[in-house]
């Protein structure tokens, strides 16, 4: 049966407790390649082939008295499907996924203890900030996925294991084009991949993830997968300190050690409960649930020792800044103002501007260099002058920075259809300017813009090319951005 609460409401009130490891589960059974329409490894195409053992996976964490699961689909994407010649399969695998599980959940439903799907949509194997494919395409296929878990019964679109702010950008924009489309009020989660080093897989801390995707309008953001939960606590308490928006978890099992059959994970499920006892108790989580090496019987013990517990009030301490893919960057210095390097400007420098008449890209990427030695917090990036191409200036040098700065980026121009190609090519949350008046324009409601001006300061940021300095603005009129 379904009940009348919704996911996000149950959100709201207590804590939620999702399921472990699908792929670890499904492997365990004795399959032959038949059954995987000869793509091995490709657990998603069994949604087609033997839902029944989807269907059992799926109730094993429903018997232990999880509330929610996760649909078999983290494949059901180009990134996933591109590699077995069958990305054009992503809807009808992604709804098969989504239906099976929207089943099950129905069978275990009370009126006490709702039941939820979490539509599954992982990274894939391609990286848009490397250039594996391009943002567009990458989001068009999310959006066909998306709109697959919604048709088939999902309460929520949950992006995982991301390894690359680019790509959650173009999945969430995805899933939330999807959502807009079907009229339905789906809450989309973020979840990222903290490697033991203390970054994304694209050097990302979590700072620059918190500001990067809290703008994009997501309802949760999080971690998972990569590492156990001793490692991700630094990185959850940066959250529960910082974040708006309530905060998710699903550790593996421990870090995995090489057995004579694989990888091999230690933790407890006394130490997953554990873990968990503390994440919802002193972090205040909403979401939690285990990822690789997770059974059910971790779950149970989490299940019984935080399931329905009240959410832990937090007041986060939410800083205005801009981000690069690397770091985020407060818009208020502690012993500083806010240095806006303008030497990537064509209409202020004349080395940079024949640098770009030249089409000497890396000149260009090396003055950005030179102004993050000299201290900028910044990088002021105009790609103005008259006979150029201003959409692909910007698309060069946007991706070149992309990876080769530090610091955030300003697309500063007076042309807005030029900072579209740069939005698509920086993973983070810069902020945009018009060169004409040198004062940034707002962001209409609800665009994938820059959440610290709407939520924390209401007014614009100006920057002032003489004194290379930011300041606030006095409220200016406001134009719409394109779309992302």
């Amino acid at each position: 049966m379904r009940d009348r609460r919704t996911f996000r409401e149950a959100l709201s009130q207590r804590v939620i407790v999702a399921d472990g490891a699908m792929g670890t589960m499904l492997q365990a059974h004795d399959l032959d390649l038949d059954q995987f329409e000869g793509h091995e490894g490709l657990n998603d195409i069994l949604n087609l082939t033997r839902p029944d053992i989807v269907r059992d996976t799926h109730a094993a964490f429903f018997e232990v008295g999880s509330d929610c699961v996760e649909t078999n689909t983290f494949s059901a994407n180009y990134g996933g499907l591109y590699e077995y010649g069958i990305e054009d399969r992503t809807y009808e695998i992604a709804e098969a996924g989504a239906r099976i599980a929207r089943e099950t959940a129905d069978a275990y439903a009370t009126p006490d203890q709702p039941r939820y799907v979490l539509g599954s949509v992982g990274p894939g194997t391609r990286l848009p900030t490397l250039g594996h494919a391009p943002y567009t395409f990458l989001r068009d296929y999310y959006e066909r996925a998306a709109h697959g878990l919604i048709d088939g019964g999902s309460d929520a679109i949950l992006i995982e294991t991301c390894q690359d702010l680019l790509q959650v950008k173009a999945a969430v924009v995805g899933a939330k084009r999807a959502r807009a489309a079907l009229g339905r009020d789906v809450p989309i989660i973020a979840q990222v991949s903290i490697e033991t080093n203390g970054t994304m897989l694209m050097g990302s801390e979590i700072g620059a993830a918190l500001t990067s995707l809290a703008p994009l309008g997501i309802d949760v953001i999080g971690l998972n997968c990569s590492t156990g939960p001793a490692e991700m606590s630094e990185h959850l308490r940066y959250l529960s300190h910082h974040s708006p928006i309530p905060i998710s978890v699903m550790p593996n099992a421990g870090l995995p050690e090489l057995g004579p059959n694989g990888a091999v994970y230690n933790l407890s499920p006394g130490e997953l409960a554990d873990a968990h006892d503390t994440f919802t108790s002193e972090f205040g989580l909403s979401l939690v649930g285990g990822c690789c090496g997770t059974t059910p019987e971790h779950l149970r013990q989490v299940v019984e020792r935080v399931q329905g517990r009240g959410l832990k009030e937090r007041r986060p301490l939410v800083e205005a800044a801009a981000s690069s893919l690397y770091q985020s960057v407060p818009f208020r210095q502690d012993a500083s103002y806010l240095a806006v390097g303008e030497r990537t400007n064509a209409n202020g420098s004349k080395k940079f501007r024949e640098a770009m008449l030249a089409e000497d890209w890396d000149s260009c990427v090396e003055i950005a260099r030179d102004q993050i030695r000299d201290g900028a917090h910044v990088l002021d990036l105009n790609i103005d002058y008259v006979g150029r191409d201003g959409v692909r200036d910007m698309r060069e040098l946007a991706s070149r920075l992309a990876t080769a700065s530090t610091l955030p980026l300003m697309l500063d121009s007076t042309e807005p259809p030029s900072w579209r190609p740069g939005w698509r090519r920086w993973a983070a949350a810069p902020w945009s300017t018009r060169s004409t008046t040198r004062t940034a324009t707002g962001p209409t409601p609800g665009s994938p813009a820059s959440w610290a001006w709407s939520r924390n300061t209401g007014r614009p940021w100006s920057a002032c090319a003489s004194t290379r300095r930011a300041r606030l603005a006095p409220p200016s009129g406001r134009s719409g951005w394109p779309a992302a």
